[in-house]
């Protein structure tokens, strides 16, 4: 839906560091049609703020502490547009540019703010899915093993280290992740995960599960060629004939 004349864009603004905040805020003040809903100083309190008030718009910055604006637009999903405020090199900011975000690269003028916002006017008077998502996919896809996994829960964000992790489990659209005797739901798919995961600690067993191999006690038989994994709380789950023949050089 194209929005009429005079309507406001609900804007959240992220960024760790007040100085950047105060300015941006003050630019923004010759934009009218720009409101501010709430500023954020970290990831987590982003989160929250996206999914109390629905914003049109994020200005994001990337490299934040605690989380940073990937894990944020992970979190949150492609709804808001998003103009990422950044400090990376010339480099680093092609990517941006082959998936045609709007960025503003630290310092950045009125100027170079007014085009950034001028695109997102027209992607919204368009209705244009958003080239975010992409992006954040990229990011992930980045081939280093992930040191935590991200759950959304409301708008709470667990963080849990992977080495807390028992297990995974296959569960229609999401995943249950296993870990310290509690289980957080997160949508996504196993295969994803698992590349995401360092490979010599998470293993595939089965189809539908991937278990930390720290974790296991012992295989034992359970019918023709195949297995059942008891790990070191009791726990027991299916071994598949591919996921044995991981397994096994690891015993």
């Amino acid at each position: 839906m194209s929005r009429g004349a005079g309507v406001k864009i609900a804007a959240v603004i992220v960024d760790d560091e007040e100085l950047a905040r105060a300015i941006l805020r003050e630019y923004l003040a010759a934009h009218p049609d720009i409101e501010i809903v709430a500023e954020c100083a970290n990831g987590f309190e982003a989160v929250k703020a996206v999914s109390e008030l629905a914003p049109d718009l994020l200005f994001l910055d990337i490299q934040m502490p605690k989380l940073n604006g990937f894990e944020v637009l992970e979190l949150v999903g492609p709804g808001p547009a998003v103009i990422f405020i950044t400090a990376y090199d010339q480099y680093a900011l092609r990517a941006f540019e082959v998936h045609a975000v709007d960025y503003l690269l630290k310092p950045f003028t009125p100027e170079r703010l007014a085009e950034a916002l001028e695109r997102v006017r027209q992607r919204m008077e368009r209705n244009e899915a958003s080239p975010v998502p992409a992006l954040v996919k990229q990011a992930r896809a980045s081939g280093k093993p992930v040191e935590r996994v991200l759950v959304k829960d409301g708008s709470r964000v667990h963080v849990i280290p992977v080495e807390k992790i028992d297990y995974i489990e296959a569960q229609d659209d999401y995943v249950g992740i296993k870990a310290g005797g509690k289980e957080y739901l997160k949508q996504d798919r196993m295969a994803e995960l698992e590349s995401l995961l360092p490979p010599e600690r998470f293993i595939r067993i089965h189809r539908s599960y991937i278990l930390n191999i720290d974790r296991l006690m012992r295989l034992e038989p359970y019918a023709k060629d195949s297995r059942v994994a008891i790990l070191a709380d009791g726990t027991q789950l299916p071994v598949s004939r591919a996921g044995y023949a991981k397994l096994k050089p690891l015993l």
